[in-house]
């Protein structure tokens, strides 16, 4: 009984204690760096092309161009609401790190406002643009923070509409970008299309990382041979689990395994070799931690 006081003790401290102090100046370091890279991306290259993003910073290009004040005040207003909002739904440590970023982003666009663009092409502009702007707001995202509160909107419409986060956000980004069309005139918008295009796909690869890695279940007669094989050859460690056919209720051996996205073809390779009438899944991971075992070299 004193044993588990102590325990229960302990953990209350470790949770009262936070997170270590390294990890909140690493992610206060990456939030300040992703929110100056989209300011750079939208003072530099979007905003002097009459080029937007979509969400909040779209609405306040478009206030902004149509007021003649600076996009930062309207970034840090809009966005204020939302920030509490988040408070209240998912948490404090959210909340502070989105308005630290918000706070950064919205001084860092008024300092770079007097800085002329890095080009008149705007089709250049979308794509750096598009790219630099990615790069920050994943890099937020990454280490705990959002710039932009259409995402919380659409978390929260999401639990009270059959739609999903991703198909909310997408319609009102369109409505958004279609209103650039009266404002900068359709080919601006279409360009504005490319940019959030750009920067969406660019966000998922720097939250997600460039090392994807992938799940992969084998059911086979021959699972310990292909184990035995993908540890040798693959250098990968595999996990054998019980499982029971679902027609024939027959006891079968499921192998699973991780491997990058660059392992995936000589993993389906040494499969085919050793049972072609296995059955193999293969899926996507987002991050993957732990483990003992020690990549070896494929060969």
């Amino acid at each position: 009984m004193t044993v588990m006081n102590d325990t229960i003790q302990q953990q209350a401290q470790a949770k009262k204690a936070g997170l270590p102090m390294f990890t909140v100046l690493k992610r206060t370091l990456f939030i300040i760096l992703g929110s100056l890279l989209v300011s750079v991306g939208l003072e530099i290259f979007l905003v002097p092309n009459n080029i937007i993003d979509g969400g909040i910073v779209g609405i306040s290009i478009l206030l902004s161009h149509i007021s003649s004040w600076q996009i930062g005040l309207f970034l840090f207003v809009l966005n204020l609401p939302f920030v509490i909002l988040g408070y209240k739904q998912i948490g404090k440590t959210f909340a502070l790190s989105t308005l630290l970023g918000i706070t950064v982003m919205s001084i860092g666009t008024n300092f770079l406002h007097p800085v002329p663009g890095l080009t008149d092409d705007p089709l250049l502009a979308c794509v750096f643009g598009g790219i630099i702007l990615g790069v920050g707001v994943g890099m937020v995202i990454r280490y705990g923070g959002s710039l932009d509160g259409t995402e919380i909107v659409a978390i929260l419409v999401n639990k009270k509409t059959p739609f999903s986060i991703g198909e909310i956000v997408m319609f009102g980004n369109i409505f958004i970008l279609g209103s650039a069309g009266f404002v900068f005139g359709w080919d601006r918008a279409m360009y504005s299309l490319i940019a959030y295009f750009i920067a969406f796909k660019v966000i998922d690869i720097t939250i997600d990382g460039f090392q994807e890695s992938k799940s992969v279940w084998i059911i086979s007669d021959y699972h310990r041979e292909i184990g035995d094989v993908l540890l040798a050859r693959l250098g990968r460690g595999v996990t054998y689990l019980n499982g029971e056919g679902g027609f024939s209720g027959d006891e079968k051996k499921v192998v699973f395994c991780v491997v990058t996205r660059l392992e995936e073809a000589k993993l389906k390779l040494i499969v085919e070799e050793i049972d072609p009438e296995a059955f193999l899944a293969v899926g996507t991971i987002a991050e993957v931690r732990g483990g003992r075992f020690k990549k070896r070299d494929i060969h």
